[in-house]
């Protein structure tokens, strides 16, 4: 049922809502890992390399086994340790960002900005969806090219499918043609300050260097990821059945796209709300700007967001007639729909801590290392992809890799005919795909959480993606060796 005060329409199924069997399913898994990444610290030889005083980099030749086991109960109470582990700045940031994203997003369904977005769209875009569908793929995999914006757009997925859906699409596309297009242009970076950069300044070589192959890069990306949700769009507009979550879109079609557009577009209330958030939200874009241009490694772009985002929705509440007490209100219900993803964080940030406090990651490293010493380009720049794909399951921050393997890897690729721009490559396309792959991605999983979607689903619709990314990175580097790429 629904009820009508102040003009607003209130449905009892507002806002983000979380598929819990995905968050439980993913959980599972997270705690296999954990039980996985414990067992490890028992078994692996533990190692550390010195670091240095200046910088905390590591010294290449001065690793060293340790007589150490991590204790079992620091396994066990590893989600209540991690609060005291450094990485726990992290956690806390996204877990912020989640809440005020449910939070506000309750709010701007309660009030009909999202309806009158996808009114809009329909008008605008009916009869040229497809352009529309390659613009916003390009605009976002150019804002994480350029500018490393990532978490960010967590914001963007329900709006996303809610166009998708509008345009006879389903929720994937809707995934994809924004969190999904952000994931690939940060594998296509080519100025992105939290690989590009910080890996070509460990690599000790001029930053911004090689250019012209990362817009290569970043072309042959695009062409791929719009080529294969055109064709897919495509089929499922011819027919929908077609869609793996055919039956769990029903629920957002009802919900969203039952209000006729043109009494939506013709209510001057929320005509007016909408315009006051999408102020903000124009404003949180030139936080993003000001961030890449002053070099400020996304602390203002993230925050901005999210501050701006969440006064955006709460000042178009008020407009379209929300007392402060509904907002409160409103605001704390929407964090409660969202609440069901906090585990999650806790379970990937307490897999690194066993990892880092099991001291074997750089065991890990040494042992790479003497894997790749003495093969050829070839096969060291593809071993150095699967490596960093590999540390990606447990290491999710590009530049926390970059430190970590950079002072070591980079001299040896020299050593072995892989040059230090070919080395970015292999490093930024492996760091960027995997932000949709892996379960510990807490960002993917939330992703396609909001629009009840489950992780087995988003496998079986994706891989064949991941399998072509992966397949056209490796045509990429060999090319990036045979025509000797500096």
């Amino acid at each position: 049922m629904s009820e009508e005060k102040n003009g607003i329409k209130k449905e009892e199924q507002s806002g983000l809502k979380l598929n819990i069997r995905t968050i439980i399913g993913v959980c599972a898994i997270l705690l296999v890992i954990m039980a996985v990444a414990g067992a490890l610290t028992q078994t692996v030889p533990r190692g550390l390399y010195d670091r240095s005083e200046t910088d905390g980099m590591i010294i290449d030749g001065t690793y060293h086994e340790i007589d150490f086991k991590l204790p079992i109960w620091k396994i066990i109470a590893s989600p209540i340790l991690v609060f005291a582990s450094e990485n726990i700045t992290t956690g806390i940031a996204i877990v912020l960002f989640i809440v005020l994203l449910g939070g506000t997003f309750l709010i701007l369904d309660k009030i009909g900005v999202l309806r009158y977005v996808m009114a809009v769209i329909l008008k605008k875009f009916s009869d040229k969806k497809y352009i529309l569908l390659c613009v916003m793929v390009f605009v976002l995999m150019a804002l994480s090219s350029i500018a490393g914006i990532l978490e960010e757009t967590i914001t963007l997925v329900p709006l996303s499918v809610a166009i998708a859906l509008t345009l006879g699409w389903d929720s994937l596309v809707g995934i994809m043609m924004s969190f999904g297009a952000v994931a690939f242009g940060f594998s296509a970076a080519t100025f992105n300050p939290f690989n590009v950069v910080t890996v070509q300044k460990l690599a000790d070589i001029p930053v911004f260097s090689g250019l012209w192959m990362r817009l290569v890069m970043f072309l042959a990306f695009y062409i791929l990821l719009s080529a294969f949700l055109v064709v897919y769009a495509k089929k499922i507009e011819k027919n929908p059945s077609k869609s793996i979550c055919y039956e769990t879109d029903k629920a957002v079609r009802e919900r969203m796209c039952a209000d006729d557009p043109q009494a939506i577009l013709g209510d001057a209330g929320i005509r007016k709300s909408s315009i006051t958030f999408f102020i903000f939200m124009a404003c949180a874009l030139v936080c993003v700007a000001v961030d890449f241009i002053a070099g400020l490694n996304g602390y203002l772009s993230m925050g901005g967001m999210a501050l701006l985002f969440t006064i955006g929705g709460l000042a178009a509440g008020h407009v379209a007639g929300l007392s402060a007490k509904e907002l409160v209100k409103n605001f704390f219900k929407g964090v409660k729909t969202i609440a069901p993803a906090l585990p999650l964080i806790l379970f990937i940030l307490s897999i690194t801590f066993i990892l880092q406090e099991g001291m074997i990651v750089d065991t890990i490293l040494y042992k790479i290392y003497g894997l790749i010493n003495g093969v050829s380009p070839y096969k060291a720049i593809l071993m150095l992809f699967a490596f960093v794909a590999l540390l990606e399951f447990f290491i999710g921050s590009g530049t926390a890799k970059a430190f970590l393997i950079m002072p070591i890897v980079a001299p040896l690729a020299q050593l072995v005919g892989v040059s230090g721009n070919s080395l970015v490559l292999s490093f930024c396309m492996a760091d960027g795909f995997t932000n949709m792959l892996y379960p510990t991605s807490g960002l993917m999983i939330i992703a396609i959480g909001l629009v009840n979607i489950s992780y087995g689903k988003w496998i079986k619709f994706s891989w064949k993606l991941f399998l072509l990314q992966i397949l056209l990175s490796v045509a990429l580097m060999f090319f990036a060796i045979w025509v000797g790429y500096r």
